[in-house]
């Protein structure tokens, strides 16, 4: 007789998996170093996995994974990241989060650490899939580590954006699934990227309607 799992069984260890081979893929492709960084799924009854504290995404063992309610308060394994409270916030705010992403990438981070930015838009529309991946994306003002006011800039803006920038800080992305949030933080790092290489250069974003019409055909 075959052993059969039971649903929510099979689905955390497969959530465990997930985790462990995007935060490898990550930290392999240098998007993120030493223990910076963070990655959660929410599961179907509500239950977060997420990354523990102190730990590189590129040596992740499924069995350590924190696992919460809601709120982030711990239920098993090792002790979460310190930033489950940014994690929380998204998923509070977003119905349709199934994952959120949040690094230290680089050129991201270059981006927030810039003056006279614009707070509400601060990457211009350089490419179509900037656009279909993450849409606006607003900055949030800076806070120290661990500082729990941060959830509430976060929350004021999540229920419009499923992507923010936190100033001197880096990107935290919300997506349907972990690959979504995910293809999104890349497709964000890549225009930041693209942003930094065009400075003092005469470039051409897409306009406003190509913009609004992109907007219509992919709501981010």
């Amino acid at each position: 007789m075959s052993h059969v799992v039971p649903s929510h069984a099979r689905e955390l260890s497969e959530a465990r998996e997930r985790i462990c081979q995007t935060g490898l893929s990550i930290h392999s492709r240098g998007l993120t170093f030493g223990a910076a960084g963070n990655l959660s799924i929410r599961l179907s009854d509500d239950r977060l996995l997420m990354t523990p504290t102190g730990v590189s995404l590129g040596r992740l063992d499924p069995a350590s994974l924190s696992l919460t309610d809601i709120h982030a308060r711990h239920i098993s394994g090792d002790p979460a990241t310190k930033e489950a409270f940014l994690h929380s916030t998204m998923y509070d705010t977003r119905d349709d989060a199934g994952a959120v992403v949040h690094l230290h990438s680089t050129h991201s981070v270059a981006v927030s650490c810039m003056k006279d930015i614009n707070h509400s838009d601060v990457l211009p529309a350089l490419t179509a899939y900037y656009i279909m991946r993450v849409g606006k994306l607003p900055l949030v003002d800076y806070y120290p580590p661990g500082d729990k006011a941060l959830a509430k800039a976060v929350e004021k803006l999540a229920g419009n954006h499923h992507a923010v920038l936190l100033a001197n800080h880096g990107p935290i992305v919300a997506g349907r699934d972990i690959d979504a949030a995910l293809f999104a933080t890349e497709e964000l790092e890549e225009t930041a990227k693209l942003f930094l290489m065009l400075q003092g250069l005469r470039t051409r974003p897409l306009t406003a309607d190509e913009v609004a019409e992109l907007r219509g055909r992919f709501p981010s």
